[in-house]
This record gives structure tokens, sequence and C-alpha cells, in this order.
């Protein structure tokens, strides 16, 4: 009787336990669909910029355009990790980690001085444990990033790039492909690449107004900023992602554990039935041969 009710109790864990995951599989849903709303509406703007940047680059601006300089080697880098403020999805921090990681090692194997700078508790704390010196750390950006977060998190080190006081800076953050797909991607944010032949080859008709020059002044750090940003929305529809792929598959696996766990229960009541009738028909006979 002791093991039906332990069972039957069991049962009933795992069903509450399937209510929260999948409310949390909803909600996640929910709020990818408005993620990937601002990614798909990131990626033009993204796009148009890097054409219009393509467009204007030239080798010698780099004296004037402190943004454009192309060092000859990297002496000193920052490194931006963008993680979670919670967890519950699934390896979606863990990678983002391990990539920061390598990133790290690669830099100091090349005696690179890197300054960290880590967005997200979850990535805060691993490298707390780990006792890894970090520049700053940010916990104030939401899953519902904006064109200000990212500002927040560039501006101090733009001035510090066109100083030459960094050489380069990088952002490791999640590429969103599609929800089972989020890839932890490293990004060099500065300095601006120069385009490729391919793109340099194409033709472009600007009427510039009032000057390149001033556009410039305007488009670079937009360039930067916006890449940011990317960064952040991407980031963000990822986090969703995979903590909707991670709660889907809680729900599931509590559903499997209940339909193994009813099964097991059946058993041992239909062995409890049994056990209590054989017990009445041997009482039965007792009685009638007394």
């Amino acid at each position: 009787m002791s093991k039906a009710r332990d069972i039957r109790r069991r049962i009933r864990s795992i069903q509450s336990t399937r209510q929260i995951t999948h409310t949390m599989e909803m909600v996640a849903a929910s709020k990818l669909r408005r993620a990937q709303e601002r990614v798909r509406a990131a990626r033009p703007y993204a796009a148009k910029l890097a054409e219009v940047i393509s467009g204007l680059f030239a080798p010698e601006l780099a004296e004037t355009y402190p943004m454009l300089r192309q060092p000859e080697g990297v002496r000193r880098s920052a490194l931006v990790l963008l993680t979670s403020n919670r967890g519950l999805a699934g390896g979606f921090n863990v990678n983002l980690i391990r990539e920061a990681r390598g990133v790290l090692d690669e830099f100091r194997a090349d005696g690179v001085d890197v300054e960290f700078h880590v967005v997200g508790r979850r990535g805060i704390n691993f490298f707390q444990f780990r006792r890894e010196p970090m520049k700053a750390m940010r916990q104030d950006i939401s899953d519902r990033p904006s064109m200000e977060d990212a500002r927040s998190l560039i501006d101090a080190l733009i001035p510090r790039f066109e100083s030459g006081e960094l050489d380069a800076i990088d952002i490791v953050y999640a590429h969103f492909k599609h929800a089972l797909s989020t890839p932890p991607t490293r990004m060099r944010v500065l300095p601006i690449s120069p385009p490729d032949d391919s793109r340099r080859a194409r033709s472009f008709n600007y009427l510039f107004a009032p000057s390149a020059e001033e556009i410039l002044t305007f488009v670079l750090p937009l360039y930067v900023r916006n890449a940011v940003y990317r960064a952040l929305v991407e980031s963000a529809a990822a986090e969703q992602g995979a903590r909707m792929t991670a709660m889907k598959n809680a729900t599931d696996n509590a559903d499997e554990l209940v339909k193994s766990l009813t099964l097991q229960y059946n058993k041992a009541r239909q062995a409890q039935i049994t056990q209590e009738l054989t017990e009445i028909t041997g009482g039965a006979e007792a009685q009638r041969g007394q």
C-alpha cells in the first residue's frame, strides 16, 4: 500500500512541475515572437549601414577618423560577453561562457592584455567563482534591449580605441538563426573592418549632403552602436528560443515520466488487490475448515 501511495505522490509532484515548465514554455514562446520581430527589424538596417560604410571606406580616411584605423598588432583589447540574468535556458549560457573563455585564452596566449566586460548575472556569477578579473559587470540590461543599452555599453570604449589605448574591441554573443540554433559568436566591433573585394568593386552613387566628412562623423559611431544593439537583440531572442526549447523538453520528459509511473502505479494497485483477494479467500477457506 505504501508503495502505491509513494508512486501516486511522485505523480502529483511531477504533474505540478509539468504545469510550471509548460507555462514557462508558453511565456518564452510569446517573448520569442516579439524578440524575433526586433531581430528582423535590426538586420536590414545593419546591412544598409554596412553598405554605406563600404561605399565610403578608404584607407587614407583612417588618419581623419580613428575608428577606421587598422592596428598592425593587438597589444591591448576589450572583450564584452553577453549572457542572461536568468537560467533554465539549457546550454545557452554555458556555450557563451565556453566561447568567451576560448577567446580569453587565445588573447593571453598571444600576449594581449585583455580587459573583460561581462553582461548578465549568469556570466558574472561564473567568472566570480573562477576568480576571473572583470573590468565591468552589468545586470541592468533586460530581455528587451534598446539602443540606449547599446550606447551605454560601447560609448565608454570608443574614445579609448580612438586614442590608441585599445587596439580592438570584441563582443561574444548568441547569433540567432532559429529557436534550435543559437551558436555563440565572436564579433569584432572595432576597428571597423574594411569591405571585402566584392563589396569594394560595387558601384555606389551617393549624393552627399552636407558632406562625406560630416556624414562619416555621424555614421561611424552609429554603425558601431548598431552592431552592439544587434548583438543584444540577437542574444535576447536566442535566450528565449533556448528557454522555450529547454522547457518543452522538460515538459515532454515529465509527460513520459508520468506515463511510466502511472503504469507502475497500476501494477502496484493490481498486485495489492490480488494480495487482498488472496487473503480474503484464504481467510474464508480457513473459516470453512473450522
